[in-house]
């Protein structure tokens, strides 16, 4: 252990005493064999001799250099005669080891070679199997092939005097269907490896047995082959390391100066000596963790027993810390550690001590003076990872509230025990504060305990002026009461409140108001207790606590008012109140997403002939901008309803507008166009149970049957709006039953990230199966069994169950394309008018008829139907003729002698307008039967009938 502790860190005090040493004992000794004393030298012959003694030391086996070459010879050439030895050996049987595979795969292939069974089997097996054999035998260069009966008679044999004579050797284990492998001498070849297969017949027994061999001989052959190569490794690397070991012993020879043991025990001791004067402390310890050497300075500062050497470091009494560090061996550089009242700094090097194993060197410096330093500069780092833990949990989500509990969570226990948050009303509401008011609400409380006395969550606190919070705000800065039972300010708001805080054991207070951006949100105040009170060195640190959550409240501040801004814009443009039709019985559900205010919407549009449009559509993203494209495409959808259009008419009008708006309103980083907007839209009619379907990138519909089936009918989807590039739109007729349930939702309901879509598929219809006949309930059941607990998209759900017009509410006539029919069909109306009791609607209706049917006959072709339709708040009248021209309402002039019949159509009639069909148009009315007064301003019937032509009637 000292030679290689001396060798890797020499010190040079040392060295100096080992020269004074060296020159000293030439001097007095004289050199053997002389027979004479050395005369003197001086300093300037003394290298050169030194050199000339190294020059052929070298191999004198009385320096320790010598003795370690002679002995690296030795081994060397020892282990390179057990290498070729071990080569030829390892040679030898590799050779054989091939050998027997070799014969063994030439067996192998030679019993199961087409042919082989058949030949074994035939009348003469030798006439057909030794050629074979021979050719065989010749192309793979083993030195025989062998084929003979199960009896061991041969076959085939490379002398052909063998053949038809027993084998010698045992091939029971190959008869019974096993490999056989052995080395033996065979006849007419010599020793060989032999390599013995069967040959199984079709029913699975032996047929005959093939025994492929390669002569030993020819092995050894291949060995003798390889010496010349294996004798010049050994050669090469028996020279290679005698030049290695005589490099090394050279190196050694340099290192102790051509001196013996004898003379580097000297030299060593002289050495120790020096190592225990040096005014740091040493330690050496082997790999076991024990102490092999401490110097004096090391045996002071740790304080160590007499008898330390020897023993585990464990076991020396040292600090837990210190002793971990010694016994783990690792590399150090300047590690404070405590040891008794004396902070040492510690350095570790990993050493590999000759002949003991790999160990360790340990310095000890007394840095007891770094120890105030190094107090500070922990603190210093505790508030820096303080304040980058509060960096990272401040802030994670975009609530107010939250963010200010992050920050009171963050702070106690490191920097306070207790933390209060508290913000202004304007703040909590998302608005911009106008002013530093002093009336708060707490909002967030954290503390070591929870029966403290402070002002709990939720109320609310006015600070008086003179209040060190009041000042605080005032001055926009920290503010520090060091000792509470002596500032009496601090307790002019609540002094029996705060009696019972200093009673708690709050001892101090520091007062950092919240400010982002020049402005005033609110205040934090952190109490101290059980810790040291706070002092001016902690108010910075406060400050900037406090800032870094203010940056993060004011994000939260900004986006609670962007976030009911959008609210309040989508909660205007979504329908407040459903219309009122008897067509369906209908409910919806719309949940916005937790992340924002999203695009969802749906409508229910009454048109005209008692039928109902449904409208489901969603808009990509969240925010205004979803919200307001929201807004829009409900509005067209409106204004396309009232034109009447065909689903697939009115989503093909609606891809064309929102393809306009793309173009006219090019993305520029603060707008967005309207991709990404899909649209479902449905139109029921319950005369007849019919629903046209026509959907643009939306999720289908469901179905619930009124025996409580569920289906998904197929409804032809056409890209999303403002990508349907012209593309036509395809619509699905559906017939439903009364009682039928019709279900349209928005992908939220079914898209979740813990599930894909099928399983979003499948949820919903077990959920719409188990759900009740009501609409209401079955709304309740799907959000029930499909709502996520944080919602990541906006949800609307529409359910309607269908009705039907009884029969006996739709009266239908042919009318013949003759102006005399107009007063029968006239006639027949009135009955069945008094038939459904609306005897008090009669005239008017009377008057729209007669003008619709006449226009009819005289401007549209056939054929032309009349229809009436009874629904229990109007009275609808239709007149469909085949052609596709429509009227236009007009103010007659005082000289014409007709156009007034549309006017007074419009002056009775609630709504009216015109409806094409795949075979012409209707024209339709709509009367309302709670407000069935007589005509409008009063006019009687006759002073009506005399405006009308006598055609016109």
């Amino acid at each position: 252990m000292r030679t290689s502790i001396s060798r890797r860190f020499p010190v040079p005090p040392s060295r100096r005493v080992f020269n004074r040493w060296r020159t000293g004992n030439r001097r007095a000794v004289p050199r053997q064999g002389s027979g004479r004393r050395e005369q003197p030298e001086d300093a300037r012959t003394a290298p050169r001799r030194s050199t000339e003694r190294r020059g052929y030391s070298l191999l004198s086996v009385r320096t320790a250099a010598g003795q370690v070459f002679a002995l690296q010879v030795v081994l060397v050439a020892l282990l390179a005669s057990a290498a070729v030895i071990a080569l030829v050996l390892q040679a030898r049987g590799a050779s054989l080891e091939e050998a027997r595979d070799r014969s063994l795969v030439g067996a192998q292939t030679f019993a199961r070679a087409p042919g082989t069974l058949e030949a074994m089997k035939s009348s003469d097996p030798t006439a057909l199997l030794q050629p074979r054999a021979e050719e065989a035998r010749k192309g793979s260069g083993v030195d025989y092939i062998i084929a003979f009966d199960t009896e061991g008679f041969r076959w085939t044999h490379p002398d052909p005097d063998l053949i038809g004579k027993h084998v010698v050797g045992s091939y029971a284990e190959a008869l019974g269907g096993h490999v056989h492998q052995e080395t033996y001498d065979t006849p007419g070849v010599g020793r060989a490896v032999d390599s013995m297969v069967p040959v199984f017949d079709t029913d699975g027994s032996v047929a005959g047995l093939v025994s492929v061999g390669i002569k030993v001989k020819s092995v050894n052959a291949a060995v003798v082959d390889q010496l010349p190569m294996i004798f010049g490794a050994a050669g090469g690397a028996l020279l290679v390391a005698m030049a290695g070991s005589a490099l090394v012993s050279r190196r050694l020879l340099h290192q102790t100066h051509g001196l013996g043991p004898a003379e580097m025990t000297r030299m060593y001791e002289h050495h120790d000596a020096v190592l225990h004067s040096v005014r740091e402390g040493v330690l050496i310890i082997d790999d076991d963790a024990r102490l092999l050497l401490a110097n004096d300075e090391a045996r002071q500062l740790l304080e160590l027993p007499e008898e330390a050497e020897g023993r585990p470091i464990t076991e020396l009494g040292l600090a837990p810390g210190t002793a971990d560090l010694l016994g783990s061996g690792r590399t150090a550089d300047d590690e404070v550690h405590l040891a008794g009242d004396r902070l040492l700094a510690v350095n570790m090097r990993p050493v590999d001590s000759y002949g003991k194993g790999p160990g360790s060197v340990a310095t000890l410096r007394d840095s007891t003076e770094l120890r105030t330093l190094a107090g500070r500069a922990e603190v210093a780092r505790e508030r820096l990872q303080l304040l980058y833990d509060a960096g990272v949990r401040i802030g994670s989500t975009l609530d107010m509230v939250r963010t200010t509990e992050e920050l009171a969570e963050v702070a106690v226990p490191q920097f306070a025990d207790y933390a209060t948050v508290e913000l202004l009303d304007a703040v909590q509401r998302g608005e911009e504060p106008d002013g530093a008011s002093l009336t708060m609400h707490r909002t967030a409380m954290c503390g070591v305990r929870d029966d403290h006395p402070l002002y709990r969550v939720g109320e609310r606190i006015t600070f008086l002026p003179t209040m060190p919070q009041a000042r605080g705000l005032r001055d926009g800065r920290a503010v520090l009461v060091p000792e509470l039972r002596a500032a009496p300010d601090w307790q002019a708001l609540d002094p029996e409140r705060a009696q019972r805080i200093v009673d708690f054991g709050l001892r101090s207070m520091i007062s950092v108001p919240l400010q982002a951006r020049g402005v005033v949100l609110g205040m934090v105040g952190f109490y101290r207790s059980d810790k040291e009170p706070f002092t001016e060195d902690d108010l910075s640190f406060a400050e900037e606590l406090a800032a870094r959550a203010a940056v993060c409240i004011d994000n939260a501040r900004r986006y609670t008012r962007e976030h009911a801004t959008a609210a309040t814009l989508q909660r205007s443009l979504l329908p407040r109140t459903l219309p009122e039709q008897s067509a369906l019985e209908v409910a919806y559900r719309y949940l916005p997403a937790q992340a924002g205010v999203g695009g969802d919407w749906f409508d229910v549009i009454p048109l005209p002939g008692a039928r109902v449009a449904l409208v489901v559509g969603d808009v990509v993203g969240h925010g205004l901008h979803a919200a307001v494209t929201m807004g829009r495409l409900r509005v067209a959808v409106h204004n396309f309803c009232a034109l009447d259009l065909s689903p697939d008419e009115l989503l093909r009008h609606l891809d064309e507008l929102v393809a306009r708006i793309d173009q006219g309103e090019p993305g520029d980083g603060e707008g967005e166009g309207m991709l990404g907007a899909t649209c479902l839209f449905a139109i029921y009619d319950p005369s007849s149970g019919s629903c046209s379907i026509a959907r643009a990138g939306h999720p289908g519909p469901a179905l619930v049957h009124p025996d409580g089936t569920v289906s998904f009918p197929e409804v032809p989807v056409s890209p999303p709006l403002g990508l349907g590039a012209g593309l036509p739109v395809e619509t699905a007729e559906l017939q439903l039953p009364e009682g039928t349930r019709l279900a349209l939702y928005t992908d939220g309901l079914i898209e979740d990230r813990r599930r894909d879509l099928d399983t979003g598929f499948a949820l919903l219809g077990e959920a719409l199966a188990r759900s009740g006949q009501d609409p209401e309930q079955t709304c309740q059941a799907v959000l029930d069994a499909m709502l996520p607990a944080r919602p990541g998209d906006d949800i609307a759900l529409l359910v309607a169950r269908t009705r039907l017009l009884d029969p006996d509410q739709v009266a239908e006539w042919e009318v013949p394309a003759d102006p005399a029919a107009v007063s029968r069909i006239r006639a027949a109306c009135a009955r069945r008018l008094e038939t459904w009791g609306l005897d008090e609607v009669a005239f008017p209706t009377e008057l729209i008829l007669s003008e619709l049917v006449t226009n009819a006959i005289r401007y549209g072709t056939e054929p032309i139907r009349l229809r009436l339709l009874h629904d229990r708040s109007s009275l609808i009248c239709e007149v469909a003729d085949g052609s596709s021209t429509s009227p236009h309402l007009r103010r007659a002039k005082t000289t014409d002698e007709g156009g007034r019949g549309l006017f007074l159509v419009a002056r009775f009639a609630q709504r009216w307008g015109t409806r094409y069909t795949p075979h012409g148009k209707v024209i339709w009315t709509e009367q309302s039967l709670h407000d069935a007064a007589a005509a409008p301003g009063g006019a009687t019937g006759d002073e009506l009938l005399d405006q009308w032509t006598d055609l016109e009637l």
